[in-house]
């Protein structure tokens, strides 16, 4: 490696006391890094039983700058500065921190084992070792965006990553389901099967690009027969109907949905022996209503307590003519979004637990054959870390056990605080974009090893778009801009100031147009007067 320092921009002299994870380096005169700037530095390390040398990855994570003229210690006056400052004695240095990302070696990012030495330059890090560094082969790569520092340097995630679920986490309005959106184009490039459980309509224009055009025909959107929807139906692309029939629910199921605990035999019982007589005299095509007539019509106190649960289902209004069966919403290389907005919380959250659960059992008994990833918008919502909801078992026992069958996790969240701690554990990658909240950094530093505290202070400073990621998917912790989407974004929020002056015109064409009325009912009366 004798040349490898040759045509690189040299930056400073590694100073002080460094370990395999940070050190300080003195800036040389007239360079001044920015922070969050890639460096690179000389250093021997021990790999396979051999020592090699390597060049050092490291992202700058803090800068400091000072004088000795002007050191606060000696309290200066503002007369004294100015004579300083004026006679050009003032003697600027810069120190600057940075954090170890790790060295490449044959393909492969590992860690150093051994600290830098004092004395050795650091060097600003080229494109070409930093392309090399972030980049995956072509058969797992997922390409998201570039380095925010350098956007000639492009980013990609590791599909093998998602074996161990994905959170992104984020506060309102810092890009969070726009980056989801990213992530379903790469995935769905890949032959991925995708469900989007979408409370606020995120997602439902998928199907289109964001010239309008249609970007993929292997999108559908599912509302339920109660859905109000954010959109018109027109504007989606392809819609399909999500329904049960209340005939297909079992009574395990039914007493799930209704909260009737196992050991309620007598309730449970009385639901088995009221579904029995109908099937007997309906067949297979009863509803929920005439359950509802047999358990009135009957005086035995085990119906009557079991009337007071079945009632209410009929909040969950998804009962129609027939079910729509998992194997329609699961296809290679296809993405179903489930649209819950207009919703009640009660219903979105029994959808949620139908399609989990229905997912769940046809994968794991391999009835279907390809991996599955699970977007949850709303997390918070679903699996919430205090409050009971009838989608948090399936979603806990996802998050635990899924991958063993090939059912991977991405859940979205603007409150992290608020999910289950268990299942955002088990998100062993995160995407988190700003976050200001201190209680959602204490919940993100708490589930996540790799999120360093100079990490958690920098969440505060990113901008719109803008992502620290860290686990599995990514080789070393990376700062990324989330690149531009193909596909339309939904749910965005509305655009204030032009709606405000669409008001604006609409109320001063209004006005304009009660003047003439009156001055045509003026002239009127006037006329009739005359005549």
């Amino acid at each position: 490696m004798s040349d490898i320092h040759e045509g690189l921009d040299k930056l400073g002299y590694v100073v002080g006391e460094a370990n395999p994870t940070y050190f300080y380096f003195i800036v040389d005169e007239g360079k001044y890094p920015p922070i969050w700037e890639y460096v690179v530095v000389r250093s021997m390390e021990n790999v396979n039983g051999n020592d090699v040398e390597v060049m050092v990855v490291a992202q700058i994570c803090e800068i400091l700058s000072s004088s000795l003229a002007l050191d606060l210690s000696s309290k200066p006056r503002h007369e004294a500065v100015e004579r300083i400052v004026k006679a050009g004695l003032v003697d600027r240095r810069i120190l600057a921190k940075a954090r170890v990302l790790g060295f490449n070696y044959n393909g492969e990012v590992l860690q150093p084992r051994r600290a830098v030495h004092p004395g050795n330059e650091v060097y600003r890090a080229p494109s070409s070792i930093l392309k090399e560094f972030y980049s995956y082969p072509d058969s797992e790569s997922l390409y998201i965006g570039s380095l925010i520092n350098r956007v000639d340097v492009p980013v990609s995630i590791s599909l093998k990553g998602f074996r161990r679920h994905l959170a992104i986490l984020a506060q309102t309005g810092a890009g969070k389901s726009y980056a989801a959106g990213v992530l379903l184009e790469e995935l769905l490039k890949k032959g991925a099967t995708a469900i989007v459980l979408d409370p606020h309509a995120d997602h439902v224009f998928f199907s289109r690009s964001r010239s309008g055009g249609f970007y993929s025909k292997r999108v559908t959107v599912f509302r339920t027969p109660e859905s109000s929807g954010r959109y018109n139906a027109s504007d989606i692309g392809f819609l399909s109907t999500y329904e049960i029939k209340f005939s297909d629910l079992s009574v395990d199921e039914i007493a799930t949905i209704c909260g009737i605990e196992e050991r309620w035999m007598n309730i449970i019982s009385a639901i088995r022996d009221a579904l029995r007589e109908l099937r007997e005299q309906k067949g297979d095509s009863y509803s929920l209503e005439d359950l509802i007539k047999f358990l009135e019509s009957n005086d035995d106190e085990n119906y009557m307590r079991a009337l007071k649960y079945v009632r209410k289902l009929q909040r969950i209004n998804v009962f129609g003519d027939a079910t729509t069966h998992i194997l329609n919403i699961l296809k290679p290389k296809h993405i179903s979004i489930i649209d819950l907005s207009g919703l009640d919380d009660e219903v979105s959250d029994y959808v949620a637990y139908r399609i989990l659960n229905d997912t769940f059992n046809v994968v794991k008994s391999q009835k279907y054959p390809y991996p599955v990833f699970i977007v949850i918008e709303e997390a918070h919502r679903f699996v919430p870390s205090k409050e009971s909801t009838l989608s948090k078992g399936i979603i806990k026992r996802i998050a635990a056990e899924g991958r063993k069958f090939g059912l991977f996790l991405i859940i979205i969240s603007q409150r992290p605080s608020k999910i289950d701690p268990d299942v955002l554990s088990q998100c062993n990658s995160q995407m988190i974009l700003r976050i200001t909240n201190p209680e959602d950094q204490e919940a993100v530093k708490r589930s996540s090893e790799r999120m360093s505290e100079d990490l958690l202070r920098d969440l505060p400073g990113l901008n719109i778009g803008e992502a620290v990621i860290v686990g599995e998917i990514v080789k070393a912790p990376v700062m990324v801009r989330i690149r531009s989407r193909e596909t339309m974004e939904g749910g965005a929020d509305i655009d204030v100031i032009s709606k405000l002056a669409e008001a604006s015109r609409e109320a001063e064409e209004g006005e304009k147009r009660l003047a003439e009325l009156v001055i045509e009912e003026r002239k009127r009366i006037k006329e009739l007067i005359e005549g």
